[in-house]
C-alpha cells in the first residue's frame, strides 16, 4: 500500500534498467546535504525473485542506466548500491527525488 508521509514516500514504483522496466516496492527519503548543498535522495528496493541473476548482474554493472519512477510524473536517475540481507537493493540519487517533497519550513530567525 502506498504512503506518502513527511519523511518520503513508501510504495509502489518501477525501476528501469537499461530499458527493462520492473515493478518494485521502495521505501524512499530525501536529505539536504550543507556539506555539498544538494538534495541527496536514498532507500531501499525490493524485486520480484522471479527477476532473476541476469537483472542482479545489470543492477550491480556500473554500465547500466537505471532510473526510479513512482507514478507517471515523477522520475529520477538512481545508482544502485549493496543487497541487505533480506534482498533490498540501496538505491540513491541526487537532486530532484522520484516521490514529491513536502515545502520546509521557513524558520523566523
Amino acid at each position: 500500500m502506498a504512503d506518502d508521509h513527511d519523511e518520503g514516500y513508501r510504495g509502489p514504483a518501477i525501476l528501469s534498467v537499461d530499458g527493462r522496466d520492473l515493478p518494485v516496492q521502495v521505501v524512499l527519503d530525501a536529505r539536504h546535504e550543507p556539506q555539498d548543498g544538494r538534495l541527496h535522495w536514498f532507500g531501499r528496493a525490493v524485486l520480484d525473485a522471479a527477476a532473476g541473476p541476469e537483472l542482479h548482474r545489470a543492477l550491480t554493472t556500473a554500465t547500466s542506466r537505471i532510473e526510479l519512477r513512482v507514478g507517471d510524473e515523477r522520475r529520477a536517475s538512481a545508482r544502485i548500491g549493496d543487497v541487505d540481507p533480506w534482498g533490498r537493493y540501496r538505491v540513491t540519487g541526487l537532486g530532484t527525488p522520484p516521490f514529491p517533497l513536502d515545502e520546509p519550513p521557513l524558520d523566523e530567525d
